[in-house]
């Protein structure tokens, strides 16, 4: 089972916290990078010195962009659910695919997502 950051982890990353930061290290020594979908990164992502936790965040992880195959998933997925929220779907649709865990601060919409997919998704907090 891999692992997927959804905004709330990148969030956790740029605030430095502790625990996610021993995590995300774990992650790494194990050898196991992190998935950061693309619309993610971008929801997140402002730039400038302050988000230096951030950019270093996101040199271990994989940002994985958006092919044409999976924004018809994600929109698809999107009606489904009755949903707009673009990086959330997105993060349910990749770590579905994957068989991955996501580390969330907000389980409830993700899990939505999967339930209209008829599938489970595991979620951890940052």
């Amino acid at each position: 089972m891999g692992v997927t950051y959804d905004a709330g982890a990148l969030i956790a990353g740029e605030r430095s916290e502790r625990r996610f930061w021993a995590r995300h290290r774990a992650l790494l020594v194990a050898r196991q990078v992190p998935i950061a979908p693309a619309p993610v990164v971008a929801q997140v992502w402002r730039g400038g010195a302050r988000q230096a936790n951030l950019g270093r965040l996101l040199t271990g992880c994989l940002v994985e962009a958006l092919s044409s195959d999976q924004a018809r998933a994600v929109g698809n997925l999107l009606g489904r659910a009755g949903r707009t929220d673009i990086a959330d779907a997105t993060v349910v649709e990749g770590a579905l695919r994957r068989h991955d865990m996501v580390i969330t601060s907000d389980p409830d919409d993700l899990l939505a997502l999967a339930g209209a997919a008829g599938s489970h998704l595991a979620v951890e907090p940052p």
